[in-house]
């Protein structure tokens, strides 16, 4: 690889939502990217390959996985799994046996990794790790990054909350709202199902589908794209913060107040309420899961707080807007 004197970041994940505004950050801050990926400069099956790219690289951003909005049959339960704790793996891997290691690997994790929390909010210190599914991936992948010692590397799982912006989480819940499914969203009894069974090595909670009675009021934790390529900044520079860190607004909404919301941004009129019974329908129909709308999530920045972290998009309205024009700039208007 041709050096040109500048710091070097390496992004894996670079070509999806979050990776392209971050290496477009990156690029912007003076950095020399390299990329991995199935298709990138450095490919996942050639480990050479990788740990060639992150030897002598400054930091690493790790935003690979398969997208979670999906139907969760076997096949993409187990392929949602492997692409998030194998690329991982691969990764540390890569590190340990370089010559000159990174400075900073961030990886990225999720918020989902808590429990459903409608009595209070999940942070670093004080927050109750969830099971399931979605928590087993979530405990698997941060697994895969902290484990081994790396002692040239600091290390920090990205919890990210549901990230507003140009891509397919927010994409989901605007067609929620055109559709008709944009009421409050009550989780309730549904039919028995096996797809949010616990997966990995210690699979854990029931093998049958949970629910809440949550009448609309389960809460929803979010985050900006543009706040998420602010905290990565600032993570990435500040050598005091490491380990987990809550990528999250530091002020959560609830499911009522964001469909609310959202209605009035798209124009529909009415949007009617729905139960877990008619999500199964509708989500099915759109080939995602109700988790994603029914799931309590209630978590806060404590970490990013206390280093001053300044959110740009602090409340839900305003974020909402802004994803809108951008999302609306993009696209043609049609009638």
């Amino acid at each position: 690889m041709v050096e040109s004197g500048a710091p070097v970041a390496v992004v894996a994940g670079a070509s999806g939502f979050i990776g392209r505004a971050v290496t477009d950050a990156l690029a912007a801050d003076g950095y020399e990217l390299r990329t991995v990926g199935r298709s990138a400069e450095a490919r996942w099956g050639d480990a050479g390959a990788v740990r060639r790219a992150v030897d002598g690289a400054d930091v690493v951003v790790n935003l690979a996985g398969k997208s979670v909005d999906c139907r969760y049959t076997d096949r993409d339960r187990r392929a949602i799994l492997d692409s998030r704790v194998g690329t991982t793996t691969v990764l540390r891997e890569a590190i340990a046996g370089a010559a000159h290691p990174p400075r900073v690997w961030l990886n990225a994790s999720t918020a989902t990794i808590y429990r459903h929390a409608m009595d209070r909010p999940n942070t670093e210190t004080a927050g109750e790790i969830g099971s399931g599914f979605s928590v087993d991936v979530a405990r698997s992948w941060e697994r895969a990054l902290f484990s081994g010692t790396l002692t040239a590397t600091r290390r920090v799982a990205l919890r990210m909350a549901i990230v507003l912006g140009d891509g397919p989480a927010t994409g989901m819940l605007f067609a929620l709202a055109r559709s008709g499914l944009g009421g409050a969203q009550h989780d309730g009894w549904c039919r028995p199902h096996r797809r949010y069974r616990g997966i990995g090595d210690d699979p854990t909670g029931p093998d049958l589908a949970t629910w809440h009675r949550t009448r609309g009021r389960q809460r929803f934790s979010w985050v900006h794209i543009d706040d998420v390529v602010a905290a990565i900044r600032l993570i990435r520079d500040d050598d005091r913060l490491s380990g987990p860190i809550n990528i999250a607004s530091p002020h959560p909404s609830d499911n009522a107040t964001l469909m609310r919301t959202l209605r009035e941004l798209v124009g529909a009129p009415v949007g009617m309420p729905t139960t877990r019974w008619m999500l199964e329908l509708g989500m099915w129909a759109l080939r995602t899961e109700p988790e994603l709308v029914l799931k309590s999530r209630w978590v806060l920045p404590e970490i990013l707080s206390e280093a001053g972290f300044e959110f740009a998009y602090p409340h839900l309205e305003a974020a909402l807007v802004a994803v809108r024009g951008s999302r609306a700039a993009r696209r043609p208007v049609t009638a």
